[in-house]
């Protein structure tokens, strides 16, 4: 069976964590830790960054840092991982789901403006398959009515809106180094703080709420409990197992970004045809390799073609359903999201990871046009 995904080892993670453990400290915010904030620091310019131990805590925090309070509304695309939602409801946000764009499964800005009230707080907005919403337009928006932009940039490290990093643009953003992603660690994730504003408080709700890195540096006589918080970093294990991926970066991304452009060849005559809707990239977005999906014409169509896979030992997938249509929400009113449903019923993910070979990969291309003849 090829799998859908299989993490990649780049030959050096054992050695650091060897490193780590040797060093006497492996509880979290040491050596390891600072040298992988600092490296998307200086390669993408973030003003800051915190290792955190998942994407969901990192929005989590964000969630802390705009002080989310019951009765506000944060806009959340209805097409995402619950987490994107799931932290602010924890604060007592009420969620206002938005709808794709027909064009690909982000948040489609053009029904934004009609989505915000005066209780509207944040704006989070998901880059799908590392692909950038149109940020200037979110960005002008969120300048005129005073709201907050998160970035959720779990699949999108080292993707670009008009030559500008994602996660650089929002006033905070989240990454995900979890095993599915480009950039692994197991588990893991990033909090980038943009706004200057954010920076102190967001060190203080990373530290369980104490001024804990403020006295390691010698400002503070003694550290105390100072704010909420809670337990967000991760052990040096997991980043030192991390900063060996970023040491390969460059070369993992070359490799993805190759085998999701022969996918995209092979399948243009289907396209074509009539038969699936390849994805597509916006002229501002570029396209960082995280993901390779076809859009069937149903969801009966998808999942026979799962079906027709798997007996030819392929594992696809379909990815998220829409949260506006999940048991958590239904008892909530939510305007109907066809651009979503869309995304839910027809979107089917193809195997993509490091070590796929050509010869499996030709396979996977073989068995999909096989079952469209």
């Amino acid at each position: 069976m090829i799998p859908f995904n299989k993490p990649y080892l780049t030959g050096q993670e054992l050695t650091y964590i060897q490193e780590a453990v040797k060093s006497g400290k492996i509880s979290g915010n040491g050596i390891f830790t600072k040298k992988c904030q600092h490296f998307f620091e200086e390669k993408y310019g973030f003003r800051r960054c915190l290792l955190t131990t998942s994407c969901t805590d990192a929005l989590e925090m964000a969630a802390i840092l705009l002080n989310i309070q019951p009765g506000d509304e944060v806009i959340v695309p209805s097409y995402t991982f619950v987490s994107t939602a799931n932290a602010f409801v924890l604060r007592g946000a009420k969620i206002v789901f938005a709808d794709s764009t027909p064009d690909n499964p982000n948040l489609d800005v053009h029904s934004l403006e009609a989505l915000i009230t005066p209780r509207t707080k944040a704006i989070a907005v998901v880059h799908y398959a590392g692909t950038a919403c149109d940020m200037d337009a979110v960005m002008a928006l969120a300048e005129k009515h005073k709201i907050y932009v998160v970035e959720d940039a779990a699949q999108a490290v080292n993707s670009y809106y008009k030559g500008r990093p994602l996660g650089s643009i929002g006033h905070l953003a989240a990454f995900s180094f979890h095993e599915t992603k480009n950039i692994i660690a197991g588990e893991g994730g990033m909090l980038v703080v943009n706004d200057p504003q954010f920076e102190q408080r967001a060190e203080i709700i990373w530290e369980k709420g104490t001024n804990r890195s403020a006295f390691w540096r010698g400002e503070v006589d003694k550290y105390n409990w100072v704010d909420v918080g809670s337990s967000f970093l991760p052990t040096e294990l997991v980043s030192a197992y991390l900063y060996a991926q970023l040491e390969n970066l460059d070369d993992i991304q070359a490799k993805r970004m190759q085998i999701w452009q022969k996918y995209f060849r092979a399948f243009d005559v289907l396209e074509k045809n009539g038969k699936v809707i390849r994805p597509k990239t916006p002229v501002y977005a570029t396209n960082n390799g995280h993901l390779f999906y076809l859009l069937c014409n149903s969801i009966e169509e998808r999942d026979k073609l799962i079906k027709h896979l798997k007996i030819n030992e392929i594992y696809a997938v379909f990815h998220y359903i829409s949260l506006h249509k999940s048991p958590f929400h239904q008892s909530a009113t939510t305007a109907e999201l066809p651009n979503s449903d869309n995304f839910t019923n027809c979107l089917l993910r193809l195997p993509l990871f490091y070590e796929l070979t050509e010869t499996e990969q030709q396979h996977i291309i073989d068995k999909v046009v096989e079952f469209y003849l």
